[in-house]
């Protein structure tokens, strides 16, 4: 339906994203007032494509949640609402009906005295993380964190996992639902816990991870390659250092385990690259093969050696963080190192296109003059090569040093 620039109706179309609001509350005192709501990253996943809802003016719905054990609480507001009879039949669309569909059964309310009644039952104040404790740790403002490890067969997940997911559709794009039957999955869960120098305890939860145990083919039997597939710290919690304490928590957790080859990241974002670089670069900042001198010298075989064997990182992000820890002791002032540093770096970038450079010399020799000039159009020229690799250097070098400034501050 067109609700274009001149449309009468077009009033009546508002944001999904402006619209929608979260919140994770503790007691009754907390669903009043907007103190600690926050809205999503995106609806499309739940409103369509373009992220409006039509048929309200002043829309504001609210999803809350415990902070414990994720029961739900809907429901909305508005100014006006579009009148059928008015309007040729044209409805407005059902605000609460996209989200529930995405909720766990029996997991949400549209009745504020049952929320309320909820929330202060047992089922919400003795609520305890399961599965088994990985890792404890104060954060920045000196609140205590915890990290758990779930799998599949973990008593009390499946149902905890079904309300938990529920957050991936508004901040991780082309979110999917996991199969939880996979006995391969892990999640690593962080808590919040309150109430630790005396009192009542309370745990909220704060974010997680989940990461898939695939199979390392080409390797001994039972060696395997864990992937990191889907994090998320919850909007509340952000910007407070956790999303790297959870990190470490899953490198520590698989630093131990004798069967895993490497850590990988499946699709990341642009977010996450930076996060993860931060983590690997500080990490590797401790480790002998990567110390200034050796750095200063040239990316080794020895490097890559030991970030596998106490790290477990694969040779591309070995790599990648010796870039990162020379640029840090490159001096600018040193136009020779720079250049070095520079050169060095493009020379990995150019590594494809001079690939693609050798196979097609080797080609000119057995193709037919037509042949070699369709070949020829998919070739990029130097000139073209010269402008893509600067760049890609630019925009790497950049990256690198936000990095820096990152662990510069930690």
């Amino acid at each position: 339906m067109d609700f274009g620039e001149f449309s009468p109706l077009k009033e009546f179309v508002v944001d999904a994203n402006e619209s929608l609001k979260f919140k994770l509350v503790e007691k009754a005192s907390d669903l009043d007032g907007d103190n600690n709501s926050f809205p999503p990253e995106m609806t499309h996943q739940i409103y369509g494509e373009n992220e409006v809802i039509f048929g309200y003016k002043d829309l504001r719905i609210n999803l809350m949640m415990s902070s414990g054990s994720l029961q739900s609480f809907l429901s909305y507001s508005y100014g006006q609402k579009v009148d059928p009879a008015k309007t040729d039949g044209v409805k407005a669309d059902d605000v609460i009906d996209p989200l529930i569909k995405i909720l766990a059964p029996g997991s949400f309310t549209e009745n504020k005295d049952e929320f309320i009644k909820y929330l202060a039952s047992t089922k919400e104040t003795g609520f305890r993380p399961m599965g088994e404790l990985l890792h404890n740790f104060k954060s920045k403002d000196d609140e205590t964190f915890e990290v758990y490890m779930c799998t599949e067969a973990t008593p009390g997940f499946r149902e905890y996992h079904q309300r938990l997911q529920a957050w991936i559709m508004f901040y991780i794009d082309a979110a999917s639902f996991i199969d939880i039957d996979d006995e391969n999955w892990r999640f690593f869960l962080l808590f919040k816990k309150h109430g630790v120098s005396g009192g009542e305890q309370h745990y909220s939860v704060a974010g997680y991870m989940t990461v898939y145990e695939y199979y390392a083919y080409g390797r001994t039997q039972n060696m395997k390659r864990p992937r990191i597939s889907q994090m998320l710290i919850l909007p509340t919690y952000q910007r407070k250092g956790l999303g790297a304490s959870l990190i470490n928590s899953v490198y520590r957790y698989y630093w131990k385990d004798t069967s895993v080859v490497d850590i990988t990241v499946e699709d990341p974002s642009d977010n996450f690259v930076r996060l993860r670089d931060f983590v690997d670069t500080e990490n590797c900042l401790k480790l002998e093969a990567y110390a200034k001198d050796k750095v200063l010298a040239g990316f080794t075989e020895d490097m890559t050696k030991e970030a596998a064997a106490k790290l477990k990182l694969c040779k591309k992000q070995a790599r990648r963080v010796y870039e990162i820890i020379r640029l840090k002791y490159t001096s600018m002032k040193d136009a020779d190192a720079y250049k070095g540093y520079r050169l060095d770096v493009k020379k990995r970038l150019n590594a494809p296109y001079q690939k693609e450079q050798d196979q097609f010399e080797k080609l000119k020799k057995h193709l037919k003059p037509e042949e070699l000039a369709s070949v020829m159009l998919n070739l990029t020229d130097r000139e073209q090569r010269l402008e893509m690799l600067n760049n890609q250097f630019s925009d790497l070098e950049e990256h690198y040093r936000k990095v820096l400034e990152k662990v510069a501050a930690a």
